[in-house]
Protein backbone atom coordinates (compact mmCIF):
# COMPACT_ATOMS: atom_id res chain seq x y z
CA UNK A 1 0.00 0.00 0.00
CA UNK A 2 1.58 3.38 -1.01
CA UNK A 3 2.59 5.56 1.91
CA UNK A 4 2.21 2.78 4.52
CA UNK A 5 5.89 2.82 5.51
CA UNK A 6 6.51 5.07 8.54
CA UNK A 7 8.22 8.40 7.97
CA UNK A 8 11.40 9.21 9.92
CA UNK A 9 12.54 12.79 10.48
CA UNK A 10 16.32 13.02 10.82
CA UNK A 11 19.04 15.65 10.84
CA UNK A 12 20.29 16.07 7.28
CA UNK A 13 23.80 15.13 6.22
CA UNK A 14 25.22 16.46 2.94
CA UNK A 15 23.71 13.71 0.80
CA UNK A 16 20.25 13.99 2.33
CA UNK A 17 20.33 17.77 2.07
CA UNK A 18 21.25 17.65 -1.61
CA UNK A 19 18.31 15.32 -2.15
CA UNK A 20 16.10 17.77 -0.31
CA UNK A 21 17.33 20.70 -2.41
CA UNK A 22 16.43 18.73 -5.53
CA UNK A 23 13.00 18.04 -4.03
CA UNK A 24 12.30 21.73 -3.37
CA UNK A 25 12.56 22.47 -7.10
CA UNK A 26 9.72 20.00 -7.71
CA UNK A 27 7.71 21.27 -4.75
CA UNK A 28 8.13 25.02 -5.31
CA UNK A 29 8.46 25.01 -9.09
CA UNK A 30 11.75 26.93 -8.98
CA UNK A 31 15.20 26.92 -7.40
CA UNK A 32 15.14 28.14 -3.78
CA UNK A 33 18.59 29.68 -3.37
CA UNK A 34 18.03 30.65 0.26
CA UNK A 35 18.04 26.99 1.24
CA UNK A 36 21.73 26.78 0.39
CA UNK A 37 22.53 30.21 1.83
CA UNK A 38 20.91 29.55 5.19
CA UNK A 39 21.96 25.97 5.79
CA UNK A 40 25.11 26.94 7.71
CA UNK A 41 22.97 28.92 10.18
CA UNK A 42 20.07 26.50 10.55
CA UNK A 43 18.91 23.28 12.11
CA UNK A 44 18.20 21.19 9.00
CA UNK A 45 15.93 18.14 9.08
CA UNK A 46 14.42 15.95 6.41
CA UNK A 47 11.65 13.38 6.31
CA UNK A 48 12.71 10.01 4.90
CA UNK A 49 10.47 7.12 3.83
CA UNK A 50 11.56 3.97 2.00
CA UNK A 51 15.05 5.45 1.69
CA UNK A 52 13.86 8.61 -0.11
CA UNK A 53 13.60 12.19 1.11
CA UNK A 54 9.96 13.27 0.95
CA UNK A 55 10.09 16.53 2.91
CA UNK A 56 12.04 18.75 5.23
CA UNK A 57 13.00 22.30 6.11
CA UNK A 58 15.26 24.68 7.99
CA UNK A 59 14.86 26.19 11.44
CA UNK A 60 16.73 29.38 12.34
CA UNK A 61 17.34 29.75 16.07
CA UNK A 62 16.83 33.51 16.39
CA UNK A 63 15.38 35.39 19.38
CA UNK A 64 12.49 37.76 18.67
CA UNK A 65 11.49 40.90 20.55
CA UNK A 66 8.25 40.78 22.53
CA UNK A 67 7.49 43.48 25.06
CA UNK A 68 10.96 44.90 24.47
CA UNK A 69 12.78 41.70 25.46
CA UNK A 70 14.34 39.01 23.21
CA UNK A 71 12.48 35.72 23.57
CA UNK A 72 14.15 32.46 22.41
CA UNK A 73 12.48 31.18 19.27
CA UNK A 74 12.87 29.41 15.96
CA UNK A 75 11.94 30.70 12.52
CA UNK A 76 10.91 27.93 10.13
CA UNK A 77 11.91 28.32 6.49
CA UNK A 78 12.16 26.36 3.28
CA UNK A 79 9.68 23.68 4.34
CA UNK A 80 7.93 21.41 1.86
CA UNK A 81 6.51 17.94 1.25
CA UNK A 82 6.99 16.05 -2.01
CA UNK A 83 3.92 16.48 -4.25
CA UNK A 84 3.42 12.72 -4.48
CA UNK A 85 3.53 12.34 -0.66
CA UNK A 86 1.11 15.07 0.38
CA UNK A 87 -1.91 14.25 2.49
CA UNK A 88 -2.38 11.95 5.49
CA UNK A 89 -1.32 14.75 7.86
CA UNK A 90 2.33 14.30 6.95
CA UNK A 91 2.95 18.05 7.15
CA UNK A 92 1.75 18.35 10.76
CA UNK A 93 3.85 15.31 11.74
CA UNK A 94 6.91 16.74 10.01
CA UNK A 95 6.38 20.10 11.67
CA UNK A 96 6.14 18.59 15.14
CA UNK A 97 9.26 16.50 14.57
CA UNK A 98 11.19 19.54 13.32
CA UNK A 99 10.18 21.52 16.41
CA UNK A 100 10.68 18.79 19.03
CA UNK A 101 14.52 18.97 19.33
CA UNK A 102 14.39 22.78 19.22
CA UNK A 103 11.90 22.89 22.09
CA UNK A 104 14.28 20.62 24.01
CA UNK A 105 17.05 23.17 23.36
CA UNK A 106 14.95 25.98 24.86
CA UNK A 107 12.88 27.49 22.04
CA UNK A 108 9.61 28.85 23.42
CA UNK A 109 8.23 30.42 20.22
CA UNK A 110 8.02 29.35 16.58
CA UNK A 111 7.45 31.68 13.62
CA UNK A 112 6.84 31.00 9.94
CA UNK A 113 5.62 32.68 6.78
CA UNK A 114 2.93 30.53 5.19
CA UNK A 115 0.07 30.67 2.73
CA UNK A 116 -1.67 27.81 4.58
CA UNK A 117 -3.20 30.01 7.26
CA UNK A 118 -6.27 27.85 7.81
CA UNK A 119 -4.13 24.78 8.40
CA UNK A 120 -1.89 26.82 10.71
CA UNK A 121 -4.85 28.10 12.73
CA UNK A 122 -6.06 24.53 13.23
CA UNK A 123 -2.62 23.61 14.61
CA UNK A 124 -2.54 26.49 17.09
CA UNK A 125 -0.67 29.09 15.03
CA UNK A 126 -1.85 32.73 14.92
CA UNK A 127 -1.51 35.42 12.26
CA UNK A 128 -1.22 38.50 14.52
CA UNK A 129 -1.44 41.16 11.80
CA UNK A 130 -2.18 41.64 8.12
CA UNK A 131 0.73 42.05 5.72
CA UNK A 132 0.85 44.42 2.75
CA UNK A 133 3.35 45.70 0.24
CA UNK A 134 2.86 49.28 -0.95
CA UNK A 135 3.50 50.82 -4.36
CA UNK A 136 3.71 54.61 -4.69
CA UNK A 137 4.60 56.95 -7.57
CA UNK A 138 8.01 58.35 -6.64
CA UNK A 139 6.87 61.88 -7.38
CA UNK A 140 4.20 61.63 -4.66
CA UNK A 141 6.84 61.13 -1.99
CA UNK A 142 8.87 64.26 -2.78
CA UNK A 143 6.88 66.74 -0.71
CA UNK A 144 6.18 64.52 2.32
CA UNK A 145 9.21 65.59 4.35
CA UNK A 146 12.23 67.85 4.35
CA UNK A 147 15.37 65.93 5.24
CA UNK A 148 17.66 68.97 5.17
CA UNK A 149 18.12 68.88 8.97
CA UNK A 150 19.38 65.30 8.82
CA UNK A 151 22.86 64.07 8.08
CA UNK A 152 22.32 61.34 5.47
CA UNK A 153 25.21 58.90 5.30
CA UNK A 154 25.62 56.11 2.75
CA UNK A 155 26.43 52.71 4.31
CA UNK A 156 25.26 51.98 7.83
CA UNK A 157 27.94 51.49 10.50
CA UNK A 158 28.02 49.39 13.66
CA UNK A 159 26.37 52.17 15.67
CA UNK A 160 23.47 52.25 13.22
CA UNK A 161 23.02 48.49 13.44
CA UNK A 162 22.98 48.66 17.22
CA UNK A 163 20.34 51.37 17.07
CA UNK A 164 18.26 49.24 14.70
CA UNK A 165 18.01 46.68 17.47
CA UNK A 166 16.81 49.38 19.87
CA UNK A 167 14.07 50.35 17.41
CA UNK A 168 13.22 46.68 16.83
CA UNK A 169 12.41 46.36 20.52
CA UNK A 170 9.57 48.87 20.08
CA UNK A 171 7.57 46.19 18.23
CA UNK A 172 6.41 42.63 18.87
CA UNK A 173 8.03 40.16 16.50
CA UNK A 174 11.26 41.56 14.99
CA UNK A 175 14.38 39.45 15.09
CA UNK A 176 17.30 40.14 17.33
CA UNK A 177 19.32 40.03 14.13
CA UNK A 178 22.30 37.67 14.23
CA UNK A 179 25.80 38.53 12.99
CA UNK A 180 25.18 36.77 9.66
CA UNK A 181 22.06 38.83 8.84
CA UNK A 182 23.78 41.53 6.74
CA UNK A 183 25.82 39.08 4.65
CA UNK A 184 22.75 36.94 3.97
CA UNK A 185 20.67 39.93 2.91
CA UNK A 186 23.39 41.22 0.61
CA UNK A 187 23.51 37.82 -1.09
CA UNK A 188 19.72 37.73 -1.28
CA UNK A 189 19.49 41.27 -2.70
CA UNK A 190 22.68 42.11 -4.65
CA UNK A 191 23.23 45.82 -4.94
CA UNK A 192 21.25 46.67 -1.83
CA UNK A 193 22.29 50.08 -0.46
CA UNK A 194 22.04 51.36 3.11
CA UNK A 195 21.52 54.90 4.40
CA UNK A 196 21.65 56.33 7.90
CA UNK A 197 19.63 59.40 8.92
CA UNK A 198 20.79 61.35 11.98
CA UNK A 199 20.23 64.80 13.41
CA UNK A 200 23.58 66.49 14.16
CA UNK A 201 25.06 65.11 17.35
CA UNK A 202 22.30 62.52 17.78
CA UNK A 203 22.13 58.75 17.47
CA UNK A 204 20.68 57.47 14.17
CA UNK A 205 16.98 58.23 13.92
CA UNK A 206 16.36 56.37 10.69
CA UNK A 207 17.81 53.46 8.71
CA UNK A 208 16.97 52.66 5.13
CA UNK A 209 17.91 49.73 2.87
CA UNK A 210 16.98 49.94 -0.81
CA UNK A 211 17.64 48.17 -4.09
CA UNK A 212 16.48 48.56 -7.69
CA UNK A 213 14.79 46.27 -10.19
CA UNK A 214 12.15 46.47 -12.93
CA UNK A 215 8.39 46.33 -12.58
CA UNK A 216 6.26 43.94 -14.70
CA UNK A 217 6.06 46.59 -17.47
CA UNK A 218 9.85 46.87 -17.63
CA UNK A 219 10.26 50.29 -15.97
CA UNK A 220 12.86 50.84 -13.28
CA UNK A 221 11.60 50.89 -9.71
CA UNK A 222 13.07 51.34 -6.26
CA UNK A 223 12.49 48.57 -3.71
CA UNK A 224 12.53 49.40 0.01
CA UNK A 225 13.69 46.43 2.08
CA UNK A 226 14.29 48.06 5.47
CA UNK A 227 12.58 51.18 6.83
CA UNK A 228 13.34 51.95 10.48
CA UNK A 229 12.33 55.31 11.94
CA UNK A 230 12.47 56.43 15.56
CA UNK A 231 10.19 59.44 15.01
CA UNK A 232 7.73 60.95 12.55
CA UNK A 233 10.33 63.54 11.58
CA UNK A 234 12.81 60.81 10.64
CA UNK A 235 10.13 58.81 8.81
CA UNK A 236 9.00 61.76 6.69
CA UNK A 237 12.60 62.72 5.93
CA UNK A 238 13.20 59.18 4.68
CA UNK A 239 10.06 59.24 2.52
CA UNK A 240 11.13 62.57 1.05
CA UNK A 241 14.59 61.12 0.33
CA UNK A 242 12.98 58.27 -1.59
CA UNK A 243 10.96 60.83 -3.53
CA UNK A 244 14.21 62.45 -4.58
CA UNK A 245 14.76 59.54 -6.99
CA UNK A 246 11.84 60.78 -9.15
CA UNK A 247 13.88 61.90 -12.15
CA UNK A 248 14.86 58.35 -13.16
CA UNK A 249 12.68 56.05 -11.05
CA UNK A 250 8.90 56.35 -11.51
CA UNK A 251 7.83 53.94 -8.75
CA UNK A 252 8.78 53.05 -5.18
CA UNK A 253 7.67 49.69 -3.81
CA UNK A 254 7.84 48.92 -0.11
CA UNK A 255 8.22 45.15 0.05
CA UNK A 256 5.89 43.16 2.28
CA UNK A 257 8.10 43.43 5.39
CA UNK A 258 9.36 46.99 4.92
CA UNK A 259 6.76 49.30 6.46
CA UNK A 260 5.38 48.83 9.97
CA UNK A 261 1.60 48.19 10.08
CA UNK A 262 0.70 51.83 10.74
CA UNK A 263 -0.96 54.37 8.39
CA UNK A 264 2.29 56.17 7.60
CA UNK A 265 1.72 56.60 3.87
CA UNK A 266 -2.01 57.24 4.16
CA UNK A 267 -1.46 60.04 6.68
CA UNK A 268 1.16 61.88 4.63
CA UNK A 269 0.33 61.46 0.94
CA UNK A 270 -1.49 64.44 -0.54
CA UNK A 271 -3.37 62.50 -3.22
CA UNK A 272 -6.01 60.05 -2.08
CA UNK A 273 -5.35 56.72 -3.71
CA UNK A 274 -1.75 57.53 -4.68
CA UNK A 275 -0.52 54.42 -2.88
CA UNK A 276 -1.78 50.96 -3.81
CA UNK A 277 -1.60 48.01 -1.44
CA UNK A 278 -1.11 44.33 -2.19
CA UNK A 279 -2.08 41.85 0.49
CA UNK A 280 0.34 38.97 1.18
CA UNK A 281 0.09 35.82 3.20
CA UNK A 282 0.97 36.63 6.83
CA UNK A 283 3.62 35.52 9.24
CA UNK A 284 2.34 33.13 11.88
CA UNK A 285 3.31 32.58 15.50
CA UNK A 286 3.00 29.57 17.76
CA UNK A 287 3.79 29.58 21.47
CA UNK A 288 5.62 26.35 22.25
CA UNK A 289 5.91 26.88 26.02
CA UNK A 290 3.31 29.35 27.35
CA UNK A 291 4.72 29.60 30.88
CA UNK A 292 8.28 30.22 29.73
CA UNK A 293 7.11 32.60 27.01
CA UNK A 294 5.32 34.70 29.64
CA UNK A 295 8.38 34.67 31.89
CA UNK A 296 10.81 35.73 29.15
CA UNK A 297 8.64 38.47 27.65
CA UNK A 298 8.71 42.13 28.68
CA UNK A 299 5.62 43.65 30.33
CA UNK A 300 4.42 47.19 31.12
CA UNK A 301 6.03 48.45 34.33
CA UNK A 302 2.78 50.02 35.55
CA UNK A 303 0.68 46.88 35.13
CA UNK A 304 -0.43 44.91 38.20
CA UNK A 305 -2.91 42.13 37.57
CA UNK A 306 -3.80 38.53 38.37
CA UNK A 307 -6.11 36.81 35.90
CA UNK A 308 -7.28 33.18 35.97
CA UNK A 309 -6.99 31.60 32.52
CA UNK A 310 -8.47 28.45 31.06
CA UNK A 311 -5.80 27.52 28.52
CA UNK A 312 -5.99 24.72 25.98
CA UNK A 313 -2.53 23.22 25.73
CA UNK A 314 -3.04 21.41 22.41
CA UNK A 315 -5.21 22.50 19.49
CA UNK A 316 -6.24 18.90 18.71
CA UNK A 317 -6.46 17.49 22.22
CA UNK A 318 -9.89 16.53 23.59
CA UNK A 319 -8.57 17.02 27.12
CA UNK A 320 -10.05 19.73 29.30
CA UNK A 321 -8.22 23.07 29.23
CA UNK A 322 -5.63 23.68 31.91
CA UNK A 323 -6.57 26.26 34.59
CA UNK A 324 -3.70 28.76 34.95
CA UNK A 325 -3.08 32.05 36.72
CA UNK A 326 -1.46 34.93 34.84
CA UNK A 327 0.35 37.36 37.13
CA UNK A 328 2.01 40.54 35.87
CA UNK A 329 3.62 43.05 38.19
CA UNK A 330 6.53 45.52 38.00
CA UNK A 331 7.44 44.50 34.46
CA UNK A 332 7.59 40.75 35.08
CA UNK A 333 5.08 38.00 34.38
CA UNK A 334 4.45 34.38 35.25
CA UNK A 335 1.90 31.76 34.26
CA UNK A 336 1.35 29.01 36.81
CA UNK A 337 -1.16 26.18 37.42
CA UNK A 338 -4.25 27.35 39.24
CA UNK A 339 -7.21 25.66 40.87
CA UNK A 340 -9.58 27.63 38.68
CA UNK A 341 -12.09 30.29 39.48
CA UNK A 342 -15.30 31.94 38.40
CA UNK A 343 -15.39 34.22 35.37
CA UNK A 344 -12.03 32.94 34.20
CA UNK A 345 -10.82 33.71 30.69
CA UNK A 346 -10.72 30.99 28.06
CA UNK A 347 -8.15 30.92 25.24
CA UNK A 348 -7.18 28.40 22.59
CA UNK A 349 -3.50 28.06 21.60
CA UNK A 350 -4.14 30.25 18.56
CA UNK A 351 -5.84 32.94 20.63
CA UNK A 352 -3.05 32.84 23.21
CA UNK A 353 -0.43 33.36 20.48
CA UNK A 354 -2.48 36.18 18.93
CA UNK A 355 -2.74 37.89 22.32
CA UNK A 356 0.95 37.30 23.13
CA UNK A 357 1.98 39.13 19.95
CA UNK A 358 -0.23 42.12 20.70
CA UNK A 359 -2.62 41.24 17.89
CA UNK A 360 -5.70 42.19 19.92
CA UNK A 361 -5.80 45.98 19.99
CA UNK A 362 -9.14 46.18 21.87
CA UNK A 363 -11.33 43.90 23.96
CA UNK A 364 -13.91 44.03 21.14
CA UNK A 365 -11.43 42.46 18.70
CA UNK A 366 -10.59 39.71 21.22
CA UNK A 367 -14.24 38.93 21.93
CA UNK A 368 -15.06 38.84 18.21
CA UNK A 369 -12.21 36.36 17.78
CA UNK A 370 -13.80 34.06 20.34
CA UNK A 371 -11.80 34.81 23.49
CA UNK A 372 -14.11 33.79 26.32
CA UNK A 373 -14.57 35.89 29.44
CA UNK A 374 -16.15 38.90 31.05
CA UNK A 375 -15.50 42.08 29.02
CA UNK A 376 -13.66 43.69 31.95
CA UNK A 377 -11.30 40.73 32.28
CA UNK A 378 -10.75 40.59 28.53
CA UNK A 379 -9.93 44.31 28.53
CA UNK A 380 -7.32 43.74 31.26
CA UNK A 381 -5.81 40.87 29.28
CA UNK A 382 -5.59 42.92 26.08
CA UNK A 383 -3.96 45.87 27.82
CA UNK A 384 -1.08 43.63 28.91
CA UNK A 385 0.22 43.18 25.33
CA UNK A 386 -1.27 46.12 23.42
CA UNK A 387 1.58 48.49 24.35
CA UNK A 388 3.51 47.32 21.27
CA UNK A 389 2.12 46.32 17.88
CA UNK A 390 3.03 43.14 15.98
CA UNK A 391 5.41 43.52 13.03
CA UNK A 392 7.69 41.03 11.32
CA UNK A 393 10.31 43.02 9.31
CA UNK A 394 12.24 39.88 8.32
CA UNK A 395 11.20 37.63 5.45
CA UNK A 396 12.74 34.16 5.50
Amino acid sequence: MPGSTPMAVVEADDALWQEYQDLTVRAYGHQVEDIARLRAHADTRVAVRDGRVIGGGLALEVPQFYGGQPVPGVCLAGGCIAPEARGSRLWSTLLEERLRPLKEKGAVLATAWTASTGYGHHMGWAAPTQVYSWTVPTDDLRSIGDGSRFDIVHDADDQAQEHQQVMAGDWNGPWQRPSWWATWQQAEHPGMTHYRFSLPGRTPGGLLAIAFDRDPAGSRRLIVHDFWAASMEAATAMLGFLGGHHSRIPTVMFQRTALPPVPLLQNHLRRAGAASATSWHPWMLRVLDPAEAVRRRGWPEDLDLALPLSLHTDADSPAAPAPMLLRITSGTGDLTPHSGGRNELGLTPRQFAHWYAGGYRTSASALLDGVRGEPRSVAQLVRATAEREPWMPEYF
